[in-house]
């Protein structure tokens, strides 16, 4: 392995085999299982527009919060660089994904909208600044094609 690179793995796990496969669209199920070395396991679905459980997360959720998850941490990051002393963080992320009528679709956005809370005051200028450089140095954003918008509201 390269110095500065990283590799990762997942194993995914098919459990939708009701006795006929996918001999059937309407028929076969669409849960699976996620499964990385030294972690909880993850149960997915399809989302429900495509036959998938509502109540199990589907791969457009986890699209979602990894985009969420890297800015806020690509954000702490630069916060503790420039000593801005951030006390609380939360998004209310989503995103709007298209089909294409030929069975296929994208993403056309994500938004994310992070609610900071600083401890001082006189930096939220710069604390507001620091989103568009997270946004510049999250590795999940970096390795997406679908525009990530960011309306960030910093307080103290």
């Amino acid at each position: 392995m390269n110095k500065g690179e990283h590799h990762y793995s997942a194993q995914l796990i098919w459990d939708g085999n009701h006795g006929n496969g996918t001999a059937d669209y309407a028929e076969y199920g669409r849960e699976h299982r996620m499964l990385i070395d030294g972690k909880p396991e993850l149960n997915l679905t399809a989302d429900a527009a495509f036959r998938g459980d509502a109540a199990k997360h589907n791969p457009e959720d986890l699209l979602i919060a990894a985009i969420s998850s890297c800015h806020m941490l690509s954000y702490l990051a630069l916060c503790a660089k420039y000593g801005i002393s951030v006390l609380s963080y939360e998004d209310d992320a989503s995103g709007t994904m298209q089909e294409d009528g030929k069975g296929g679709g994208r993403f056309v956005e994500v938004m994310l909208r992070p609610k900071v809370t600083i401890a001082n005051g006189e930096q939220i200028e710069r604390a507001m600044k620091l989103h568009d450089r997270a946004h510049e140095l999250c590795f999940i954003a970096n390795s997406c094609s679908v525009p990530i918008h960011h309306q960030p509201e910093v307080t103290a």
